[in-house]
């Protein structure tokens, strides 16, 4: 966050020396991105409460709250803002001054973005535990706070990329349109990882299940359970990245009295949130199997 505020005041300075357009939407790139941390690190504050009354089950759902936020954020202020400065230099095109101060400044904020997806790419990887792709990672995964942040540094070491290739085209052909159009491009880049940020939050925002490793995990538990006949349903519901509710129901075996039922669903509760850590809380319901027609 510090970083990415050091950043942008420079990328500020640097645009106005020179009049570069993509050098400015590279600016207002770094400064959203540093209003985003800040409501991530208030989010997962706050996400951190502990349940009361009014939320018996936690307010780890503040997180998907504010990263939405942040998407919204993004789309609204570094996508607008950008695309409005890369159309007006296109309409009115003004000529570079001192493009070599921008090779300085991109070349530094490329060091530095870099170093910062490395360490979020590395977090990613550890946190997920997983082998699958990293598109595919991002689209299952339960925690914004972690892809979020991958894919704000991954938009920033391409808009730094397009920022240098608009310039260095300007440079060379004399013609201050290729700054306006970087402007542009960058505001698109940030408008689709906007709408990417929004869609991967919407659906845990509103109430997604664990993924098919867990919901298998939970089934094995329950179908090695004594006296089970049948596991009718398991619904799982994602309450923060690492609280997830659980609702079964069970078919007992018909001849098994009431208080032999009532200790196996203790020990299946207890098994699930043992091997399952981010299931909190586990509700069994015993019920007759009835055949689908």
């Amino acid at each position: 966050m510090t970083a990415n505020l050091l950043i942008a005041g420079t990328k500020f300075c640097a645009a106005w020396s020179t009049g570069s357009s993509a050098i400015l939407s590279e600016g207002v790139h770094s400064l959203v991105d540093t209003g985003n941390q800040v409501l991530l690190l208030y989010g997962l504050h706050r996400a951190e409460r502990p349940p009361d009354e009014q939320f018996p089950f936690g307010h780890g759902k503040e997180i998907y709250f504010w990263s939405f936020v942040v998407a919204i954020l993004i789309f609204a202020l570094g996508a607008g803002i950008s695309l409005y400065e890369g159309i007006l230099h296109l309409l009115h095109p003004s000529p570079l001054e001192n493009p070599f101060i921008i090779y300085i400044i991109i070349t530094a904020a490329l060091v530095f973005e870099g170093v910062s997806w490395v360490i979020s790419i590395r977090e990613f990887r550890r946190q997920e535990k997983s082998r699958m792709g990293f598109l595919q990672a991002i689209r299952k995964g339960k925690d914004p706070s972690l892809f979020l942040v991958v894919m704000e540094d991954s938009a920033a070491m391409l808009g730094l990329l397009v920022a240098l290739a608009g310039i260095s085209l300007t440079q060379l052909t004399g013609s201050p349109l290729f700054d306006g159009t970087a402007s542009v491009v960058i505001g698109l880049i940030l408008g689709v990882t906007a709408m990417l940020l929004a869609r991967e939050t919407k659906g845990l925002l509103i109430g997604e299940a664990a993924d098919v490793e867990t919901v298998r995990a939970i089934r094995k538990i329950l179908i090695d359970g004594k006296y089970v006949d049948h596991v009718n349903e398991v619904l799982t519901l994602h309450m923060g990245p690492d609280f997830v509710v659980t609702t079964v129901s069970l078919d007992f075996a018909d001849h098994v009295p009431a208080g032999e039922v009532e200790r196996t669903v203790v020990e299946l509760e207890t098994a699930i949130r043992n091997r399952v850590p981010e299931v909190k809380k586990v509700f069994i319901e015993a019920e007759a199997w009835r055949r689908p027609k």
